[in-house]
């Protein structure tokens, strides 16, 4: 774990003994469950390490004042979980719509007796009508989920007025930002910076920070598969 240590200085956390202890038995879980639930095609290591850990951590330096965060389309615990294990005073939902993969998910929190975390099985576009939970957060993250315009109908109804958005995305975000750029009048946000982040052994990556500038019009998120059929342009 002297990769996890190491990096994730460099996002600005000393990680101690008990939180490498929860991302040793973290990998463990994770591939004793991906024997039987498709959760990751990673499994080697520190593939794990880098590509699942340290991607996730990553976004620490951006929630580190946030309260409360929601992790869209969490999956098998990307970003949210790493980051409650980095930063325990967050408040954190896991959502996400598989079943299965929900079920890890609450396995995880009992197993490491994550306060203040909750996993919700259901869809974004759902979720987000529900009003404990429609703009209520300080932040909300997504990784590798769909393009910006569709993730930004997924996850700013979750945000409150002057909360953030992250998106976690690769090399070249130019474009895929222009193409938001109607969906982030629409639903009361703008990019307020991009981040650049470098993993060992990786190309660069970025994380776009949406700034939550105006409350989203409650005619949004759209009923659920429509916001990635139909993104707004």
């Amino acid at each position: 774990m002297s990769q996890l240590v190491h990096t994730a200085r460099a996002f600005g956390l000393q990680l101690d003994a008990g939180q490498l202890a929860a991302f040793e038995q973290y990998y463990r879980e994770l591939n004793a469950w991906n024997t039987r639930v498709n959760l990751t095609a990673i499994t080697e290591r520190e593939q794990v390490i880098v590509k699942h850990f340290l991607d996730s951590l990553s976004v620490a330096p951006q929630v580190h004042s946030a309260i409360t965060l929601i992790d869209i389309g969490a999956g098998a615990g990307f970003p949210g979980v790493p980051l409650k294990i980095a930063l325990p005073h967050l408040r954190v939902t896991l959502l996400e719509a598989t079943r299965k993969k929900a079920e890890f998910l609450k396995h995880l929190i009992a197993q490491f007796e994550l306060s203040n975390t909750i996993a919700v099985q259901a869809r974004a576009e759902d979720l987000a009508r529900d009003a404990a939970h429609r703009e209520q957060y300080d932040c909300a993250v997504a990784r590798a989920v769909a393009e910006l315009a569709t993730l930004l109908e997924y996850s700013l109804p979750f945000v409150k007025v002057g909360g953030i958005f992250i998106a976690q995305k690769g090399n070249k975000v130019e474009d895929e930002i222009r193409r938001a750029e109607r969906a982030l009048t629409v639903l009361g946000g703008r990019v307020r910076e991009i981040v650049p982040v470098q993993l060992p052994g990786l190309e660069l990556r970025h994380l776009v920070v949406v700034e939550k500038t105006a409350r989203t019009p409650s005619t949004y998120p759209r009923r659920a598969g429509i916001p990635e059929r139909k993104p707004i342009r």
